[in-house]
Order: structure tokens, then sequence, then C-alpha cells
């Protein structure tokens, strides 16, 4: 279970950063990345390891080889994933395997059954209901990153305070009628995502429509513009960056311009997101920490079988230019 450590059971990193008064993602850096603390912060971590016994993951001097499922390694969510994944098993000398799924589920479920071969493995956002999860992971220790399932460690991205500021900006601006454009089927991260957003468009009187799940991508995004134009909302939520911009292709092609007819906010806030004209406004997530977060939980997991974790890193909405007020 993810509740609290009982006694006899190893200490995990949620306790050490308790005991320190730090956050989980100091208390991570204490053992991967030492150098980005203040002397003083170290030391409280590294004598709260000492004094409850906690198994620091990178100190093991065996190297071990990390097999990494990803949805589709073409998004550029999953590359900076990736990126910080390798960068974090670097510091223990660990190897990375890269399993690509392709948004396929018969293809994610053969690629665990490769992975858990390996000495552990991290699920980047897995598609596949938890049971099938669960039984196709047998004895491997593995971490979760965005998306909760019951017994196992997570690491997952906020989907409540960053979307829920992104409904905020939007009804600040004047708009009435707001539409969320859908991810992929069987997404953890969408389903949570879309439930913020209905909540906070309720609490705030707004009209909303949902649209239909499309494909991760800026094809999914251009694939749902004509949907979006035509439920008159004044404002578009999409399911993440990609999909955004390619709403935002789909509705210039339709006649309709960004923000002067129509605002767009994504999620992620990828480097593209920055670079495009207009900037798009969009929910930041903490992707490469939930990277560096996830090998070390997973490297405490290998190395002493103590209780799962479920860690939620933060969100916050970057306004750019892609969201004005409706027109009149």
């Amino acid at each position: 279970m993810t509740t609290n450590r009982k006694a006899n059971v190893a200490a995990t990193l949620t306790d050490v950063a308790r005991r320190a008064g730090v956050s989980i993602a100091t208390a991570s850096r204490a053992f991967g990345e030492p150098d980005r603390l203040a002397g003083g912060t170290l030391d409280r971590v590294l004598q709260a390891a000492t004094d409850l016994g906690y198994a620091t993951p990178l100190s093991a001097t065996a190297t071990r080889t990390l097999g990494v499922v990803v949805p589709d390694v073409a998004n550029p969510v999953y590359a900076t994933l990736l990126k910080a994944i390798q960068g974090q098993a670097w510091h223990g000398r660990h190897r990375i395997v890269l399993f690509d799924a392709d948004e396929d589920l018969r293809r994610e479920q053969e690629q665990i059954e490769q992975a858990r071969k390996l000495d552990g493995m991290l699920l980047c956002s897995p598609r596949l209901p938890d049971a099938d999860v669960l039984a196709l992971v047998g004895d491997t220790p593995y971490v979760v990153i965005n998306r909760q399932i019951d017994e196992a460690s997570c690491v997952l991205m906020d989907t409540e305070h960053g979307p829920s500021q992104a409904i905020e900006h939007l009804v600040a601006l004047g708009h009435k009628h707001i539409a969320y454009a859908s991810g992929p089927r069987g997404s953890w991260a969408d389903v949570r995502r879309a439930d913020t957003i209905a909540r906070a468009c309720e609490r705030h009187g707004i009209r909303l429509t949902r649209l239909s799940h499309h494909a991760a991508s800026i094809q999914g995004g251009r694939a749902a513009s004509a949907l979006a134009a035509a439920s008159g909302a004044t404002a578009v939520v999409a399911y993440n960056d990609l999909v955004a911009l390619g709403l935002e292709a789909g509705m210039l092609e339709l006649g309709r311009r960004c923000p002067a007819d129509i605002s767009i906010v994504g999620i992620d806030d990828i480097d593209l997101a920055g670079a495009v004209t207009p900037g798009l406004t969009t929910v930041r997530m903490p992707i490469a920490r939930s990277g560096e977060l996830a090998v070390d939980l997973l490297l405490q997991a290998m190395s002493s079988r103590g209780e799962s974790e479920v860690v939620t890193l933060g969100s916050q909405l970057i306004v750019r230019a892609s969201t004005a007020a409706p027109a009149a």
C-alpha cells in the first residue's frame, strides 16, 4: 500500500525528506546532484538518511540496466523525460534501454514483458489498464511516471493547480464558453485534466464542451480544429502543447486567427511553446524533474523493498500571447 511507513519497513525518500524538513525533490538531489544544494541543506538530508538507515540508491557500486517504456518517443515530452532519466542514471553509471510503444496497446504489453527481464523499469504514462500492468511487471522493481496505479511507486505531475489556473485566466479575460480538446484514449492524465477543467468551469459558471479523443500530436490537434470551431467556444484548452499547436494551425486554415478569434492554451510547456508566434500560453509540467526523481525511486526499490511511494510535483500556468479577451 502507498500509506505511511510502518515499523520495521525500510526508510523511504519521503521519510528522509520529512525528517530533514525539505521537499522530496530536494532530498533526491542530495543523492543525485549534491552540488546543487547548500552545504547546510545537504548535511541535514544526509544526516536524516543516516539516522533512518536509508539505503541511498546512487551509492550502489553495481551497474544496473533499466528499461524505460514510453508511449511515443517522437513526442518532445518523452524526449525531455528520457534525457532526464538518462542523466540521472548516468550518475550511478547505470544503463538505459528504451522501449517505444508507439501508442499501441499490444506493443506496450510486449515491451513491458521484455523490460521486466532487466534489473528494473520505468513505465512512462502507460496506456494499459491497471490490472494488466500489475500482471505484466511481475517481481521486477518498477516505477510509474505520470499515472497512478495502486500498489506502485508513482511520480505524478499535478493535474489540479495548473489546469485550474488556466480556466481562471480565461474567465478573467471574459470567456464564457471553453472547449477541452481531449488526448488519447487510455491516458490517465487526460482523464484527470478533463475532470479538473470541468470542475473549474462549473465553479465559475462557464459552459464547457469536451471534444472527442485525438492523438497527442500536431496532427491530432489539426483533426480537432473543425470540432473546436463548430462548438462555438471562444477558447480551447488542449490536452498538450502539440495538440494546441495543431489546433492553431487548423484554425488558421479555417480562417480563424489565434488569439483574435480564439484563445488556445496548451499543457506541458515544451521548448517549442515559447518559440512559436504567438507564444503559447500553457501549463508548465515538471517533466525533467519527474524523470530524475523516478530514477531515484526505482534505484531505492531495487536496493530495499520498502513500501511504495506516490510523489506529486507541482504545475503552473505560463501566460504568453495565445490568449486574449474574446472578440466582441
